[in-house]
This record gives structure tokens, C-alpha cells and sequence, in this order.
């Protein structure tokens, strides 16, 4: 069976921009939902993007809605699959992933792995993912959902949520919840760089912090 819902808002240009800048490390010091877990990772090169969420949730085998969904994405998108647990056949490969490239979409999140990385490399697409593996999907029209609430890494992600992704991680965020978080993200790097040429020799890491003031004070209580 297959569920087919309309296709989420682009982002806000204003929006954008700030995700842009907002780098997901940084977000992760103050916000706790939206990672998705360590093992899935840019499979190419240094990268940021930013964008709205398009879900797919893609039975096991069959890849049936992704080569359908290709027709449907637009430049900007963030296509974000849901193998629903499978971890052993490769829904994207070379062909996939060059109409995915030619649609203009900002990158590929897939909660699995993948075929043909040297065609994905050479397309320039940038693709998170768990790994490679030469087993693929088929086209077995058995179901799928889009534009559905699902599961990437253990992170929920609904369609339209903000996507932002580096070589450093991944988040997904509510976008009612997106500019204030980037901004406050963007705030914690200035202050960041501003503190850094802070740190000496006399003034040490720790006492800038207040890290070191709090071993000594728990060192005392003990």
C-alpha cells in the first residue's frame, strides 16, 4: 500500500540563511532532540546544507516510491528515507542519485546504505548514509509511505522539519522552532571565536570556563 501526502513548504529564505551558518555541534550544546545517531555520516568531502524535509518510508526491498518520489522533489529538498529497520539492500545507487542530482535536490539522508559510490561521487550529490552495500532494492510495488512523520537514526522527523547536515553531524528541527535555535547557534559561535584568543598559559581553559572552579569546590565538598 502506498501513502502519498502533499509535499511540505519550501523553507524561508531567512530561514535558510541562518541554517546556513548554524552548525548542528553547536546546536547539539543546548538542544537534545532531532540527532540522529553517529553511524550515519557524509559518505564524500566537506559539506554543509540546509533544507526542507521530504520523507520517504521504503519497505525493505523495494524501492518502488523512491523512483516514483524522484518526480515529485524539487530544488532545495532534503530527501530523508526511512529504510524502516533494514540495514542490508541499497536503495540509492548511480542512476537514482543522478535524477535525484538533476531534480537540484540539496542532499540525500538515508537511514542505510548505498550502491555506486564512485557515480555518486563523480554526481557531486551530497548523500549521508550508513555505509555502502552491494545489494539493491528492486521494484517490487510492495508499499511506502511519503511526506509521513519517520525515523532516521533513532531521530523523528516530520516533513518540512529543517534539515541541516555537515561532516560534523546531522539535526532535524521543528521549523516553527528553526530561526531561534539558528540564531541562537550562531550566537554561541561568536562568542566562541571572540573567546578563544582568551585562552593562555595564565588563563587556562578551565578557568575560563569555570570548569576548574567547579573540580575544586566538588575536591573541597568531598
Amino acid at each position: 500500500m502506498f501513502d502519498i501526502r502533499p509535499m511540505p513548504e519550501a523553507l524561508p529564505p531567512e530561514i535558510h540563511r541562518a541554517a546556513m551558518e548554524a552548525e548542528p555541534a553547536t546546536i547539539g550544546h543546548f538542544r537534545l532532540l532531532g540527532f540522529p545517531d553517529a553511524g550515519i555520516r557524509p559518505l564524500f568531502g566537506r559539506v554543509r546544507i540546509a533544507g526542507p524535509a521530504v520523507t520517504l518510508a521504503l519497505p525493505a526491498a523495494d524501492s518502488t516510491l523512491l523512483h516514483h518520489a524522484v518526480g515529485m522533489l524539487r530544488p532545495g529538498d532534503v530527501l530523508v528515507i526511512d529504510r524502516l529497520g533494514d540495514n542490508r539492500h541499497a536503495c540509492l545507487g548511480g542512476g537514482v542519485a543522478y535524477a535525484i542530482a538533476r531534480a537540484g535536490v540539496a542532499a540525500v539522508i538515508v537511514d542505510g546504505p548505498c550502491a555506486d559510490p564512485a557515480e555518486i561521487r563523480d554526481l557531486g550529490l551530497p548523500v549521508w548514509a550508513r555505509g555502502f552495500s552491494s545489494i539493491t532494492t528492486r521494484l517490487q510495488g510492495i508499499g511506502g509511505a511519503m511526506n509521513v512523520p519517520v525515523s532516521c537514526g533513532g531521530a523523528v522527523v516530520a516533513p518540512g522539519d529543517l534539515v541541516i547536515a555537515d561532516e560534523g553531524g546531522i539535526v532535524f528541527m521543528p521549523r516553527a522552532e528553526a530561526l531561534a535555535q539558528c540564531e541562537q547557534a550562531m550566537k554561541l559561535q561568536r562568542m566562541e571565536q571572540q573567546g578563544l584568543p582568551l585562552i593562555t598559559p595564565e588563563r587556562p581553559l578551565g578557568e575560563l570556563t569555570g570548569a576548574s572552579a567547579l573540580v575544586r569546590a566538588r575536591l573541597a565538598a568531598a
